[in-house]
């Protein structure tokens, strides 16, 4: 890599590393391959061929700073990507293997069942992440998804207490992210 700006000036590029820093704090690596992404794309492309390869991707493309952060989070374990239609306990495995993920198991103070009578793990898996999303919070840890425009959710967890800075980072680099669970009652 070549040597990089400490403060990125373009707005996007200020909030890349501005995400990375809140979902992966003091791992400034994460931020590094992030910029490196999004300041010389072909590069990035070459140097990551093996890897973006099983994204099908060989050439830059729009998003592929965002694909970065999804790689850079995951090589951190700091972010797992579940399948559209994953069941919940392939979910809970992935999500329990997290660096980031609560210090307490969030399902282990969950009822069995909701109070409708569901299984939790029979859910679809976007309910499933939703009731997952507000069992996290109820820890202080903001369960949240990066939308790759994939069929599957890339999930990460960083503190709660920040929650309110991911959507609004995530759209001034050009995406979109979510905190899970945040609307539930």
């Amino acid at each position: 890599m070549t040597d990089r700006p400490a403060s990125p000036s373009l707005p996007a590029a200020q909030a890349l590393t501005a995400l990375a820093e809140l979902l992966a704090p003091g791992r400034p690596a994460v931020a590094e391959e992030v910029l490196f992404a999004y300041e010389d794309p072909d590069a990035y492309v070459r140097t990551h061929a093996t890897r973006l390869e099983d994204r099908g991707i060989d050439a830059p493309i729009e998003n592929l700073a965002w694909i970065a952060l999804v790689d850079a989070l995951t090589a951190q374990g700091l972010l797992a990507e579940v399948d559209w239609k994953e069941d919940g306990d392939e979910i809970r495995r992935r999500l329990r293997a997290l660096e980031s993920r609560p210090t307490v198991d969030p399902w282990s103070h969950a009822a069995p069942e909701d109070a409708d009578g569901r299984d939790p793990v029979a859910l679809d898996t976007a309910a499933f992440l939703n009731d997952a999303g507000r069992l996290h919070l109820d820890l202080g840890v903001a369960l949240a998804v990066l939308d790759i425009e994939s069929d599957c959710y890339p999930l990460v967890c960083f503190p709660a207490r920040r929650a309110g800075e991911l959507t609004p980072l995530a759209a001034r680099a050009g995406f979109y992210a979510a905190v899970l669970g945040a609307d539930q009652p």
